[in-house]
């Protein structure tokens, strides 16, 4: 099951997280299906040659959202690169139009460890079977973790 999360321009820029926190209320974290993602509208000139994670009102209101959701990379779509977006929006990187996103390696081994220990821990409290999402979601951000790692979060 996917749903959308649309965030305007006014929602940045005010840092209105309410539209995020309508769907998330409505959301059954136990779906093994469940995929959410992100359509921006963000109005930019024509000129602009910005990504949207370059952004710094996009950017800070990414970084308020994970404040409240820091376990909510778990459920975005791989697929679509919902995924990729979501960490460039909090992982220092450069953007080339060749190699698309290119994070700062530190950076993003930090988040991702962070995210690992975040997320191991909010599943078991939530009894939430999510660990094999969890590896997937690693694995995609470029990653590969020994599976006793998991068994000692578990």
């Amino acid at each position: 099951m996917s749903q959308s999360i649309v965030v305007s321009a006014t929602h940045l820029q005010t840092l209105d997280l309410a539209v995020a926190h309508t769907v998330l209320s409505q959301v059954d974290w136990h779906q093994t299906d469940l995929k959410l993602r992100f359509e921006i509208d963000y109005p930019r000139d024509a000129n602009d040659p910005r990504e949207l994670s370059e952004v710094p009102e996009v950017r800070l209101w990414f970084l308020r959202l994970d404040s409240h959701y820091p376990w909510l990379p778990l459920f975005l779509e791989v697929e679509s690169g919902d995924l990729g977006r979501y960490a460039a929006m909090l992982v220092p990187h450069q953007f080339s139009p060749l190699d698309g996103i290119r994070y700062n390696p530190e950076a993003l081994e930090i988040f991702v460890m962070g995210k690992v220990f975040t997320i191991a821990q909010w599943l078991k409290d939530k009894q939430i079977d999510g660990i094999e999402k969890l590896k997937l979601m690693v694995r995609t951000l470029g990653y590969e973790l020994d599976n006793s790692l998991f068994e000692l979060l578990s």
